[in-house]
């Protein structure tokens, strides 16, 4: 989810827009939790295109602790975190030098240290971790050259793992754990614009010497697209190309 905007709002007018939206997500939500997702997502596409004329680039939502809350980056390079019920901002990180592109939630953390952090990717070339209950940075990934457009965490192993995509045309897996880059996906001609990691696992055998042994051999895949209009499949544990698809003819 991923939005570029050219124009910047007052303060005073995007503090009014932030309030009505967070009064659009603090609603009862329904009894079927696929409803409650059904909702949020409609309000998240809603939300998106509402904002076409400021500079938050991204935003994620989160129920840690039974709240409702929301991570927004921005081009002034800040990262935010919004409480729903009462309509108010609770943190403020100024750590990137340059504009946020992507945050997201750790479902990781959450579940096994009981500690909300989100992860947000930047201009500025880096991964960072932020403790909001804390109020601190808890980690730092450096070795992107370029831009860094989107992040993902795993849907397996509890999100343990980030993949990342930059304007270095590469494509980044890292284990939030170690704090280590696992390894780098090459292929793209251009930079890499949006990533994802997929539940469906490849037909590839990967007990073979070419398998970095990153997850169990389970044949995962991630998925890249990029500005050379192509959209390419990979094997997390082989770290090949499995496919190009091409037809696209622009970015």
């Amino acid at each position: 989810m991923l939005a570029l905007f050219e124009y910047c709002l007052e303060k005073e007018d995007i503090q009014i827009i932030v309030k009505y939206w967070i009064r659009i997500l603090n609603i009862k939500l329904g009894w079927i939790h696929e409803f409650d997702k059904l909702v949020v997502n409609y309000v998240m596409c809603f939300v998106n295109l509402f904002f076409i004329q400021i500079t938050i680039n991204i935003i994620d939502y989160s129920t840690f602790d039974c709240g409702q809350l929301i991570c927004s980056g921005s081009n002034d390079n800040t990262v935010r975190v919004w409480n729903i019920e009462d309509n108010k901002q609770i943190r403020l990180f100024n750590g990137h030098s340059k504009n946020t592109f992507c945050v997201k939630f750790s479902l990781y953390y959450y579940r096994n240290y009981r500690c909300n952090v989100i992860c947000s990717s930047s201009a500025d070339k880096t991964i960072r971790f932020w403790d909001f209950k804390h109020n601190r940075q808890l980690q730092l990934f450096n070795g992107h050259t370029g831009s860094i457009y989107d992040i993902k965490f795993s849907p397996f192993n509890s999100g343990r793992y980030l993949c990342s995509g930059s304007l270095d045309k590469t494509i980044r897996l890292w284990d939030i754990e170690t704090f280590k880059s696992l390894h780098i996906f090459n292929g793209h001609e251009d930079g890499v614009c949006c990533v994802d990691i997929s539940l469906l696992q490849s037909s590839n055998n990967n007990k073979n010497d070419n398998s970095i042994g990153v997850i169990g051999g389970n044949g995962y895949t991630i998925c890249s697209g990029s500005y050379d209009k192509t959209i390419r499949i990979w094997d997390v544990e082989t770290t090949r190309q499995l496919i190009a698809f091409k037809g696209h003819k622009n970015t």
